[in-house]
């Protein structure tokens, strides 16, 4: 028996009925025979993936990251650390200063302007991240099997996979608000010899005794770990806000005092002090922000009033947004981690029903609250109450988002990690279904895209080698009932690779413009840089065309210009009068040349994605025709 198998195991068997459930209901453990080096080989392929494309123009992301990018490659170019620089109206500091210091180091001042550059850090703190939750579960379950599954799991997360690879702030914060976690659950377990209860079920093995941990430490945390924990708590700060000190700080108060082997008022009050310490110095460490910027008062103004205090108002009315808002709803909200689990949501939910019912079989024998608690490993009650702040905490401001408790997706997979033989195998089958879903949207955009010439044959070859692959370890998964887990987390991972492969024609020579091009447009002007205006329709998403199109002057113009029938025709024409060159982008599926023609000359083009839909553009309808809702043609046009 796999040692994290037996500890979940007696925990469950603890709180259980003592009548046991039946086989494959999710109480006993069912048999996952899958070697370690197995889960080590998924590990490595999580790897290729995650550095898979990273420089590419659509790695998953939002739209934020080019605002991010915008404002370092300013600040770069000013020569200066502080004052931040920015082109954009009232987001100047719409970010502290360690994350765009951290672009200016990885991009050397700007002169290595490039995608990979700026998000080689983010993934890097991902990597460390999923190695840390690898290590926590290895200490606690003496299993390195169970180390590499839980590694495996985090880097599984569609959250983890959106924002732990783009230039955006979560892996930085989820690291430093998190390390005082880490450190804890490493020095709550303790291992000590004990015996293991026997399992006379199929589908376990029997073994007569093995290691399992002593959970509960004695000892309070020394104050050298409390002052550390302040400089983390301001170094995460330092990338995200100030206000994520309040449930990081809460999440170590509470799992301090569940995880102590007493708690009473001289320790509640010790840990309160302690806890209040870091979170002063953290506080301090991020005023810093305040004493070395020039301008303190626009730190003030548009970071603190406009980016923090701003997100605790609404104007329908808080409590409407929170019943009615939809995903920003308090409804919403609740299921933030089934939503950043993305193809693995079913598992989450098989984990939480798992949860449910061992706590209510807890409940009918007539224990109470008080001595259920004591009777959990510190363990749990260190990742419950890492999972439950973080949510809590987040439901409270009116605007809500999955997004915002990514900080405690690494409490998740460690969690399922040690519950997973517990988790009954209908859940991983439900996340296959998932991920047979995502193979065909992914297979059809592919062939759309080798249709209309954006991928030669090889590259839609590869994309279906990928997805038959990921096919086959489906049907592993369905009629081998000892790799249905481990082959539903590989299809996970294999999908992103599959979704890599469909992208990587954009940032080829259909989805670039070549150096001949670039040549053409530096001769437009004297100076060697061309005046080119072009579309934008969120924040610094012209951003994007100092990677396509480095080293010109950028000027843009509203993208709902082009929207106007015959006066985007009028729009383009003053835009041509008025710069070197302008960027244009098929509004129509239907149109095939741009829409000055003849009165301008088309310098080249590219195959774009469209990034942002108005409601009624995808529909059941046309849902299986990529073309006519993703695939856009964009036209670099210049005078005639």
């Amino acid at each position: 028996m796999d040692v994290s198998q037996a500890i979940a195991k007696m925990t469950f068997d603890r709180f259980s009925s003592q009548r046991a459930p039946q086989q494959g209901s999710g109480g006993r453990p069912e048999a996952d025979a899958t070697p370690t080096a197995w889960w080590l080989g998924l590990l490595l392929l999580a790897l290729i993936v995650y550095f898979s494309g990273l420089g590419g123009q659509y790695v998953p992301t939002n739209g934020d990251e080019l605002v991010y990018a915008h404002i370092a490659r300013l600040t770069a170019a000013s020569g200066d650390w502080l004052p931040l620089a920015s082109e954009l109206n009232n987001m100047r500091n719409t970010k502290p200063p360690v994350l765009f210091w951290q672009a200016i180091m990885a991009t050397d001042w700007g002169s290595n302007w490039q995608l990979f550059a700026l998000r080689l850090p983010s993934v890097v703190y991902t990597l460390i991240i999923a190695g840390a939750v690898a290590a926590c579960v290895k200490k606690i379950t003496c299993s390195l099997r169970s180390g590499l599954l839980a590694a495996c799991l985090y880097l599984a997360f569609f959250s983890t996979f959106r924002y732990g690879r783009p230039y955006l702030t979560s892996a930085p914060e989820t690291f430093w608000l998190d390390l005082p976690l880490f450190a804890l659950l490493w020095w709550s377990v303790q291992p000590a010899p004990a015996p293991m209860a026997q399992d006379n079920s199929p589908s376990m093995t029997s073994t007569p005794s093995a290691t399992i941990l002593a959970f509960r430490p004695s000892q309070p945390l020394g104050l050298s770990f409390w002052l550390a924990t302040g400089l983390a708590f301001g170094l995460g700060a330092a990338y995200k806000s100030f206000a994520l000190i309040a449930p990081a700080a809460a999440t170590l108060w509470c799992a301090v005092l569940l995880s102590s082997a007493q708690v009473g008022w001289p320790i509640l009050v010790q840990t309160s002090f302690r806890a209040t310490l870091s979170t002063l110095i953290g506080l301090g460490f991020f005023a810093l922000w305040f004493a070395l910027d020039p301008d303190p008062s626009a730190v003030w103004k548009e970071f603190v009033v406009g980016e923090n205090v701003g997100k605790m108002s609404d104007k329908q009315g808080y409590w409407h947004e929170a019943i009615y808002g939809g995903g920003s709803s308090l409804w919403a909200q609740l299921l933030a981690y089934v939503e950043n689990a993305g193809l693995l949501a079913w598992v989450v939910l098989g984990l939480a029903s798992l949860g449910a019912r061992i706590t209510l079989a807890s409940f009918r024998r007539g224990q109470k609250i008080k001595d259920w608690v004591a009777s959990l490993p510190a363990h749990l009650l260190i990742l419950l109450a890492w999972l439950a702040v973080w949510l809590v905490v987040f439901s409270i401001p009116s605007q809500r988002s999955a997004r915002y408790v990514i900080p405690a997706m690494p409490a998740l997979a460690m969690l399922i990690a040690l519950y997973w033989s517990h988790i009954s195998r209908r859940w991983f089958f439900a996340s296959q279904a998932l991920v047979a879903i995502a193979l065909l949207v992914l297979g059809r955009i592919a062939w759309v895209a080798h249709d209309l010439g954006i991928a030669t044959t090889g590259e839609l070859g590869l994309v279906m080698t990928l997805a038959g692959g990921a096919a086959t370890v489906l049907a592993v998964g369905i009629f081998k009932p000892l790799q249905t887990r481990f082959c539903t987390v590989s299809a996970c991972l294999l999908v992103y690779g599959v979704f890599n492969a469909v992208v990587s024609p954009l940032d080829g020579p259909q989805g670039r413009y070549d150096a001949l091009t670039q040549t053409k447009l530096r001769q437009l002007s004297a100076k060697g840089s061309a005046q080119l205006a072009v579309p934008s329709n969120f924040n610094a998403q012209y951003e994007r065309f100092q990677f396509v199109l480095p080293g010109h002057k950028l000027a843009h113009f509203d993208f709902d210009l082009m929207l106007k029938g015959d006066a985007s025709t009028q729009t383009l024409q003053s835009l041509l009068k008025a710069r070197d060159a302008v960027i244009w982008v098929q509004v129509n599926p239907d149109d095939t040349q741009a829409p000055c023609l003849p009165r301008c000359k088309v310098l080249a083009s590219r195959w774009v994605v469209k990034e942002r839909h108005r409601r009624g553009e995808i529909t059941g309808a046309n849902l299986w025709w990529p073309h006519r809702w993703l695939f856009n043609r964009e036209w670099l046009l210049v005078r005639e």
